[in-house]
């Protein structure tokens, strides 16, 4: 659970909206997206120095040690900035899994270099239908004397091509387990800045959000590290649960700066010698906006701050309410800018992109309802 305050929370909103808004300006994101990587150096190195990779790393592998109450604040603020970076792959997706699997080996292993930021990170999980399922895995892992080997194929894994470690999700005779599969720097002049790692095939995929790469990851004999226990189900469902918290927090934030935007506009926009704000039908939108961030704030407060079963629902809750509002709010976005809205030079498409994309990674509307549904059903047997 955070013992950090609500006003040590604020400070450190305040220090991330800071580097953002210099180094995450609408330039630089559209010059980074129209990368290979997806991302930029600079924006990548100011996290770091705000200690990023490692808030949830525990302080002996050189991170922070405190939890997903405090990155979820990060986290908001990279939506709001739309912020390139491999931040979400390693320090949302990542991190909570080598934190649930409790092995002190591989988080001494790759722990430090995270928190340094020298090592980026990601999870591939995901296969068929890009459902975020453990049941619905086809990788395999077999052994190979000490070590083992990974076949299989993972789809929409976030920054695939170019994450440094892959934390690959496989079925094994004794139930799925995750395997740290490690990428060597390239030499100078290498392909993607990456070596080519033995029986590992990487195809980047064309999404509708640009600013956030993914890849198609293929394991064909790949030699590969076993993380944590094997049959470890419920590791996974703890470390998904803490990643859809984090994930809510980002798309809140994606609702919130799109409100801001919208707002400022229907303060200036001038049509019958009368601000577009004035107009009752505008109001209400914007009305209606704001309750549904402030909803889904609400609820990722809830979930990041949960433990257990209760973050189980909470996390589920956190993602159907921030889901819902970033969605709704971008696509208002679009619509009450008019014309300009819907053009390549304006900015809201950009987020309504992140906004429908994000809905559908680490689990749809229908997914999570029928989760929520289970519970309920648990509870009152």
């Amino acid at each position: 659970m955070t013992v950090t305050s609500e006003e040590d929370l604020e400070e450190f909103r305040e220090s991330v909206r800071g580097a953002l808004s210099q180094v995450s300006t609408s330039a630089r994101v559209r010059a980074a997206m129209l990368t290979g990587s997806g991302w930029d150096e600079p924006t990548w190195r100011a996290l770091v120095q705000l200690d990023l990779p490692g808030l949830m790393l525990p302080e002996r592998c050189g991170g922070s040690g405190l939890g997903a109450a405090e990155f979820a604040v990060a986290a908001e603020e990279c939506g709001a900035w739309l912020a390139c970076s491999p931040l979400f792959g390693t320090s949302v997706l990542a991190v909570p899994l080598l934190l649930a699997l409790g092995d002190d080996a591989a988080l001494d292993a790759y722990g430090p270099r995270i928190a340094s930021g020298d090592l980026t990170a990601t999870v591939a999980l995901a296969e068929a239908g890009a459902r975020w399922d453990v049941e619905a895995i086809r990788t395999t892992a077999r052994r190979d004397g000490d070590g083992w080997r990974l076949d299989g194929a993972k789809t929409h894994v976030v920054d695939g091509a170019t994450a440094d470690l892959l934390l690959v999700v496989a079925n094994t005779p004794d139930g799925p387990a995750v395997f740290a599969v490690e990428r060597a720097t390239a030499p100078a002049g290498g392909p993607d800045g990456r070596d080519a790692h033995p029986g590992v095939g990487v195809e980047s995929l064309v999404t509708l959000d640009l600013t956030r790469k993914m890849a198609r990851v293929k394991f064909d004999g790949t030699p590969a590290v076993r993380v944590g226990p094997v049959g470890c189900t419920s590791e996974l469902a703890g470390a998904a649960d803490v990643s859809r918290a984090l994930l809510a927090a980002e798309q809140t934030g994606v609702a919130q700066r799109c409100l801001d935007m919208t707002v400022e506009y229907a303060k200036t926009r001038i049509q019958f010698a009368r601000p577009i704000g004035s107009f009752q039908v505008i109001k209400e939108r914007l009305a209606d906006a704001l309750i549904k961030v402030e909803s889904a704030r609400s609820a990722v407060y809830t979930a990041t701050r949960s433990e257990g079963p209760a973050l189980a629902r909470d996390s589920r809750v956190a993602a159907l309410m921030a889901g819902k509002a970033a969605s709704w709010v971008t696509a208002q976005t679009i619509q009450l800018h008019g014309g300009v809205g819907f053009t390549w030079e304006h900015d809201a498409h950009l987020y309504f992109k992140r906004a429908r994309t994000s809905a559908h990674l680490l689990g749809e509307a229908g997914e999570h309802v029928t989760a929520l549904a289970g519970m309920l059903e648990r509870e009152v047997v």
